[in-house]
């Protein structure tokens, strides 16, 4: 089981849900999960999910709680911050959000006035619904202003993100997303930002672990704010917001944490995160984020090999987001294809795309959580022929049998976590 052994307890109490959670096992073991927003998260960080921290009530800050008891509570997050500040060379570290999208709130109620202008990156575009989408407190709040990609390259157009800072003269500008291949210039962003008087705020959710093993450049010299979730590529747990920024900003951000939008902390969560930030220092961690790249790139290369047409032409990431429309006609019925055979992908809007997001152009795929499993560029390529032929083949119920037989034979010589990432001091 990967879980510890408090589940032969849950197993007495609760037949049902023990139950379910022993299919879900399975199902994860037996899939080969494409989702680039899921990983499996590190045994030694959810080691700490669910130890006695997590009976501690620590509202507030270090030095400054609510509830008695809170020495050790204090040690332990002050842990974290200053292990991410090392991690990151961040002047200032939150980790009391509950989530990435809470911390994103958090920093534009803390930097604005409700009506203030916000340029963002469109959500269809491949940016985050917290960045300003419609239906979202943040583009309900705010004015929003958006740029997008250029129609030749399906790149972020920097130059049409200049020209409106400087029409619109916003109060902060976000770069970051969440569909979106490529690495993006955080230098810059913070020129442009700079030279309009305007707050930069750089969510890494997604491309965070590469970030942190140095495999890409980071924001944090050139953005006020950063913030991130722990899974994805981080390959922490779930449920977690970290908030990076310059010193002088960080009572402003902390007080809409706390106690402007949560209660108490918590505590085994935070303590995850402490060991968290400790794993990415190692050399298993690093080399770990590498894998992830080599594998993007191979799986990039081997859709493309088959036919696929790849938005952009190919990453710089952990994520590739593919245009299927000539295979089948929408992202939902792709995923739905390849979700029959144990291939787990989500389906996704592409640039420009003629289709609603219910149905959508495309798939998002990425690397992190089969490189988690231990998978290498040819087992990668290997994955990139089965989509593939499973697409292609989509009304042949024999192909995608063979396709299914295929996936499962895969799937059963790696386990969830492979023993190789586990830091071994």
């Amino acid at each position: 089981m990967y879980m510890d052994g408090s589940f032969a307890l849950i197993q007495k109490f609760d037949q049902e849900m023990a139950e379910y959670t022993l299919k879900e096992e399975k199902r994860q073991l037996e899939t080969l999960c494409l989702i680039a927003s899921e990983n499996y998260a590190s045994p030694i960080t959810v080691g700490m999910e669910g130890t006695v921290w997590a009976n501690k009530n620590a509202e507030g800050y270090p030095g400054h709680r609510f509830a008695g008891g809170c020495e050790l509570a204090d040690k332990v997050e002050n842990l974290a911050k200053e292990r991410c500040k090392e991690l990151f060379g961040c002047e200032y570290v939150n980790v009391q959000s509950m989530s990435s999208t809470l911390s994103n709130v958090a920093v534009l109620r803390a930097l604005l006035k409700p009506g203030d202008t916000i340029l963002s990156m469109e959500l269809n575009q491949g940016g985050h619904l917290s960045h300003g989408a419609r239906f979202h407190y943040s583009g309900k709040m705010y004015n929003i202003v958006q740029y997008g990609l250029n129609k030749e390259t399906e790149t972020i157009d920097m130059e049409q993100v200049a020209n409106l800072a400087r029409e619109h003269k916003p109060q902060l500008i976000i770069c970051g997303t969440s569909s979106y291949p490529r690495m993006v210039d955080y230098k810059r962003f913070g020129e442009i930002a700079k030279e309009v008087g305007a707050y930069l705020m750089a969510d890494i959710a997604h491309p965070v672990g590469l970030i942190a093993a140095g495999v890409i450049p980071s924001p944090v010299p050139y953005a006020d704010v950063v913030t991130t979730s722990t899974h994805k590529t981080f390959r922490g747990p779930r449920g977690c917001g970290i908030i990076m920024c310059r010193e002088e900003l960080g009572k402003k951000i902390d007080q809409q944490i706390f106690p402007g939008l949560q209660g108490a902390p918590k505590m085994d969560m935070i303590a995850s995160r402490a060991v968290l930030f400790k794993e990415c220092m190692t050399e298993e961690y690093k080399e770990y984020q590498k894998q992830v790249k080599k594998n993007a790139e191979a799986l990039a290369d081997g859709l493309k090999d088959c036919g696929l047409r790849l938005v952009s032409g190919g990453t710089e990431t952990h994520l590739v987001l593919v245009d299927i429309r000539e295979l089948i006609p929408t992202g939902r019925e792709a995923e739905d294809v390849l979700g029959s055979v144990g291939i787990v992908v989500n389906k996704n809007m592409i640039p420009y795309d003629p289709q609603s997001a219910n149905l959508a152009s495309g798939i998002r795929i990425g690397s992190p959580a089969l490189t988690t499993r231990g998978f290498k560029e040819e087992d990668i390529r290997e994955v990139a022929r089965l989509l593939a032929k499973a697409l292609k083949h989509h009304k042949e119920e024999a192909v995608l049998d063979e396709v299914r037989s295929a996936v499962k034979e895969k799937a059963s010589h790696y386990p969830m976590f492979a023993e190789k990432w586990i830091p071994r001091s």
